[in-house]
């Protein structure tokens, strides 16, 4: 810092002498505004720890509401499975029932048929 301001002293006293003293003090000011202004608005561009801490709260938050849905979904996806199979389960023995229906209506029309045929 003190060796800043010692170049700064001798760079001031160099254009003194050759630009005058007014036109040195008004481009020092004029530097010193830029600087201020860019620092200033870097500043506000930039994250603070407590902007970063906000963040992470949330995102974290997020991933237990993310985390809490896909276990719902889960629960909800295996209850209708359940339901799904017990439909499959109570058509299959449905099926089977009329099957044994059909089968038996079957073999009563083949018989009548060979009992016709061996009456003639």
């Amino acid at each position: 810092m003190y060796l800043e301001a010692k170049e700064t002293a001798r760079l001031y006293k160099l254009l003194s002498e050759k630009l005058g003293s007014d036109t040195t003090e008004a481009m020092f000011k004029y530097i010193d505004n830029k600087t201020e202004r860019a620092v200033e608005a870097t500043i506000k561009t930039l994250a603070t720890k407590d902007d970063i801490a906000g963040i992470r709260d949330d995102i974290a938050k997020a991933m237990a509401n993310i985390k809490d849905e896909i276990a719902n979904t889960k629960h909800d996806f295996r209850k209708e499975m359940s339901d799904f199979r017990k439909e499959v389960g109570e058509n299959k023995s449905d099926s089977i029932k009329w099957m044994f229906i059909f089968w038996i209506g079957q073999i009563g029309a083949i018989l009548a048929i060979v009992l016709l045929y061996l009456k003639k």
